[in-house]
């Protein structure tokens, strides 16, 4: 991630994955862990592998992926020789160019002194997007230098790719300050749009309470718009901007109050509107040390239905424990009410969090596929030497009315396996899911047991991916009644609450 001091700055977690071939396997169950949790056995296809020396970043790590597909093409991208302190030493990416059967990798170039002619010391916080109207496929960053342990000077990055993914040119710069962080890209691709062809940058700025901005390219990334704050008092994090059929781009984020809020604008960028609420947050605490922050993940089906997801303990006795929940909008201003993502029955001791949604670009409505990638413990109430952590994934092929059964896909995982930031042991701030060739497809850290102080943590997806059509339906999703009741419930759990005191966070 990249600098957190805003009042939003919480403890969370990180997870990682490396290159080429098929590979996965059952990972080694936890230090003194309950032998009950099985390994997961679906096959697995390692994607990178960090192969940098620098003294400064824990190797071999690999953490938070993104991701984004379009036509045959799918491309993740990730932070690589997580840092301490912030950050990686660089951001790398795999490319599949025919629906994620087989995979190249390779690093960006320009960024930080490891990798290229860079100057940085870390890179952190990526995404990725394809501008159709260009042919330009873009990957967002941070660029951070240092001096001793503190960051001197953060940039918004955004690195372009002219062929598919085969080369990459050196980062364009689209903001530079002292604690910019989460920079998230999106791009209009509908050529009936009014502004088809622009593409747009979130971020915000930690040294400034968190305040959120925005900024807008019309030429392929190479320019961008001086940026523009939305109407009224906007300060959050984590904003995912999508762009409607229509033009329309909307942005869920995680607001400083405590909520998943949304802004948008109607006219390319050149004005953002006051946020509106979507939902407040209740949600438990991660066990173990584990760094976790309820931060959105969000999706658009075929007619421009967004839906957004995240962790929350509001279906639970006294909070014991993290479900999905979600939300969906047809035009970013008025969201549905909160239903709970039934991957396990709410009396159950499972804990989901860190959660990344895809929907079918093909599929829409009372028909959209739906896939959710997410991190768990089978166990809530476990410690950092018995908490066994486990990658899953669950979909609905009726636009979330009914779940399939959930699926475990890697782990169990140590804690001790993660590297470590000043937070606690990090798997990443975000998953990632992607649809291809009607197929989603998990981007998510998987790590092994360390050899000595070497970690042994990459990227990973499934080698054949899901087949959300064929998946039988499970359970039905449940609404939260937004009630009294339920507010006196959600008050008087342990929730997260922000932290005051200023954090670094990158």
């Amino acid at each position: 991630m990249g600098i957190r001091s805003g009042a939003a700055a919480l403890a969370v977690g990180v997870l990682l994955l490396a290159a080429g071939g098929c590979g996965g396997g059952p990972t080694s169950p936890p230090e003194n862990q309950n032998t009950s949790f099985p390994p997961a056995t679906i096959p697995l296809a390692k994607l990178s592998a960090d192969t940098f020396v620098n003294s400064s970043s824990q190797h071999a790590t690999e953490v938070e992926p993104a991701r984004f597909s379009y036509g045959s093409t799918i491309i993740t991208t990730f932070q690589v020789g997580r840092i301490f302190g912030g950050g990686a030493a660089d951001i790398g990416y795999a490319i599949s160019n025919d629906n994620g059967v087989t995979w190249q990798n390779g690093l960006l170039p320009g960024i930080t002194s490891f990798e290229g002619a860079g100057a940085d010391s870390a890179a952190s916080d990526t995404s990725v997007i394809f501008d159709a109207k260009h042919g330009e496929w873009l990957i967002a960053s941070l660029g951070i230098s240092t001096s001793g342990t503190s960051a001197t000077s953060i940039q918004i990055l955004v690195s372009g790719s002219s062929d598919g993914g085969a080369s990459w040119g050196n980062p364009v710069v689209v903001s530079l300050g002292a604690n910019l962080d989460k920079p998230w890209i999106t791009c209009d691709n509908s050529s009936t749009s009014p502004h088809y062809g622009n593409c747009y940058m979130q971020w915000d700025d930690a040294g400034a309470s968190d305040q959120m901005w925005m900024s807008a390219s019309s030429d392929g990334g190479l320019t961008w718009t001086a940026p523009l704050t939305p109407t009224g008092s906007v300060h959050g994090l984590g904003g995912q901007p999508l762009v409607q059929p229509n033009g329309t781009v909307v942005v869920p984020f995680f607001a400083d109050s405590f909520d998943i809020e949304s802004f948008s604008s109607s006219d390319g960028g050149a004005s953002w509107t006051q946020p509106v609420l979507v939902s407040h947050i209740s949600a438990h605490a991660v066990a173990g040390g584990l760094r976790f922050l309820s931060l959105p993940s969000a999706a658009m089906d075929a007619l421009g239905n967004i839906y957004a997801v995240w962790a929350d303990c509001s279906f639970r006795a006294g909070c014991a424990s993290n479900d999905l929940v979600m939300s969906s909008s047809s035009d970013g201003a008025h969201w549905s009410s909160v239903s709970r993502v039934a991957a396990d029955s709410v009396g159950s001791t499972v804990d989901h969090f860190i959660p990344g949604i895809a929907i079918d670009p093909t599929t829409s409505g009372s028909t959209a596929h739906i896939g959710i990638t997410y991190y768990y413990y089978p166990v809530a109430n476990c410690t950092a030497s018995t908490c066994a952590l486990y990658v899953g994934f669950i979909s609905s092929g009726d636009g979330g009315n009914t779940w399939s059964a959930p699926t475990p896909v890697a782990g169990p995982m140590s804690l001790s396996s993660l590297p470590s930031t000043d937070q606690g042991s990090m798997v990443g701030d975000y998953i990632a899911t992607s649809f291809a060739a009607g197929k989603a497809y998990g981007f998510f850290a998987v790590a092994k047991t360390k050899s000595g102080s070497t970690f042994d943590e990459a990227i990973y997806t499934t080698q054949s991916g899901f087949d959300v059509a064929a998946a039988e339906k499970s359970v039905a999703g449940e609404r939260r009644m937004e009630n009294a009741a339920h507010r006196a419930n959600a008050s008087a759990s342990s929730v997260e609450k922000p932290v005051v005191t200023p954090i670094t966070r990158r």
